[in-house]
């Protein structure tokens, strides 16, 4: 038995330790290409691709070539970003100071409509071929105005590329 001994090899036991290395290797160089290959932003700690972020509200009014008024609330105000871009915005302003804000930033806009439904009180709809200020980075702007009581209206401010 001593010569079959003697031509047996430990390169079995070297090989296991080379492969070793080689398969965790192979296993981190898979699991990088594919999480740098997925498009879900919000596991590398940003948001996913049509997700809704906050931004503040002077960003997202500007978006639309708008200021918030003087007496005007702004709040719950996002952005979300795709193939196309848009931001929203929510305002309380004083009922009577609506139609005035909207004639002052929107000047050769058609004049808002009134209606009901899915309109509510008054309705905008602006774009660059019917009233849009050229400094807008939006396409199209549309508000609607609901009437929450005597006194006050609550704006939906939205501006979005198409």
């Amino acid at each position: 038995m001593q010569a079959a001994d003697r031509g047996h090899t430990r390169w079995g036991i070297v090989l296991a330790f080379l492969a070793l290395p080689v398969v965790v290797l192979g296993v981190l160089i898979i699991g990088l290409s594919l999480w740098a290959w997925t498009d879900d932003d919000e596991a590398r700690g940003g948001t996913r691709a049509g997700a809704a972020a906050t931004v503040p509200c002077t960003e997202a009014l500007a978006f639309g070539a708008a200021e918030r008024p003087a007496n005007a609330r702004a709040h719950d105000c996002t952005v979300q970003r795709g193939i196309d871009t848009s931001y929203a915005a929510v305002l309380r302003m004083p009922r009577e100071d609506v139609r005035g804000w909207l004639r002052e930033t929107y000047p050769n806009a058609p004049k808002p409509r009134t209606g009901g439904g899915a309109c509510g009180a008054l309705c905008l709809d602006v774009t660059h071929e019917n009233g849009l200020p050229g400094t807008a980075e939006a396409h199209v702007v549309q508000v609607r105005v609901e009437y929450e009581n005597a006194e006050t209206a609550l704006v939906r401010f939205s501006a979005f590329t198409m």
